[in-house]
């Protein structure tokens, strides 16, 4: 790649953590047209106006701010609520105002908690007739339940307010799928091979995620550069299809070949959390193909090629 003056760098923020280290992993897609850049905590503090400042200072208007730092404990933020709004809330904002000065881009990744948690007809977690693909961008009525979710719903509205060509994307129960990995898919692993059977809530309902099937869309988006279909947007990005967390773990123990009914369902009601989990908490596809984006392939495939991806990275469990 010949580099110039002219060529675009996409700043990376919070490339140490899940999304922005799947980014890294699949920055071939952007090679030859843009740099990429990683900024981990230790190089930036998005809510410090001087860190941002020294941080971005040679941002450029053809340049891209991928943000993906979040404080995204969610038990937690409900005793530490100054904590989330500094990181949440303070921090898109300071991001957008640098990205307006420099008229460079930012893409500030947001999350299903700004809904509220329940299917728009108000019924359980599986009806909605209303909404059969889940919620759409504009969907968002009454208040999160969370902390965490009306913080992440004040960081966007905060990153529009201070850019107006801000383009968030909302996603939702993201995993890596290796199982090592912290998260859903990756604690189901370690529990199949610690206990004869494993209890899920069979009583939430969502999009499964797979990271990098999420990194190589944000890597389109970016690649297809600021335009009137996604600028000053929100838009969702999630695998397709819906999936109680039970039917998750059922699936994670069918791919690794063991025996799905080792895993029983069970109700939210039997593990309460500190912050209450979204009943219902799809999201619609239709706004990230509306955008001429490629739409995110079906959940249970993402999940079949995650297994196997961790599998030929040498992630498999002894």
């Amino acid at each position: 790649m010949r580099v110039t003056p002219e060529t675009p760098t996409v700043h990376i923020v919070g490339a140490g953590g899940q999304l922005g280290t799947a980014l890294q992993e699949r920055a071939d897609r952007a090679a030859g047209q843009v740099l990429w850049r990683p900024l981990t905590s230790a190089d930036i503090d998005i809510a410090d106006e001087a860190s941002v400042a020294t941080a971005l200072g040679g941002l450029g208007p053809a340049d891209v701010v991928i943000n993906c730092a979040a404080y995204t404990d969610v038990d937690g933020a409900e005793s530490d609520r100054a904590g989330a709004e500094r990181v949440n809330v303070a921090g898109p904002a300071l991001l957008a105002a640098r990205t307006a000065a420099a008229g460079a881009w930012l893409v500030h990744i947001s999350t299903d908690y700004v809904f509220p948690g329940t299917p728009l007809d108000g019924e359980g977690a599986g009806s909605a007739e209303d909404r059969p693909d889940g919620y759409e961008p504009d969907d968002v009525r009454g208040e999160p339940a969370t902390v965490y979710g009306a913080t992440k719903l004040a960081g966007e509205r905060a990153a529009l307010a201070a850019d107006g060509r801000t383009t968030v994307v909302r996603t939702a129960w993201v995993y890596t799928g290796g199982p090592e990995s912290r998260d859903f898919v990756g604690t189901m692993r370690r529990l199949e091979a610690t206990r004869d059977t494993v209890s899920v809530v069979d009583d939430q309902l969502g999009s499964p995620t797979y990271c990098r099937d999420l990194a190589d869309g944000l890597w389109e988006l970016v690649l297809a550069g600021p335009r009137d279909a996604v600028t000053g947007k929100v838009l969702h990005a999630t695998n397709a299809g819906r999936a109680t967390w039970f039917e998750v773990a059922a699936a994670v123990f069918a791919e690794i070949g063991a025996d799905p009914a080792r895993v029983h369902p069970t109700t939210t009601a039997e593990f309460p959390r500190p912050a209450p989990r979204p009943a219902y908490s799809v999201l619609s596809g239709r706004s990230w193909a509306a955008a001429g984006l490629t739409p995110l392939r079906e959940w249970r495939a993402a999940l079949h090629a995650a297994i196997a991806d961790s599998a030929s990275a040498g992630g498999s469990l002894p």
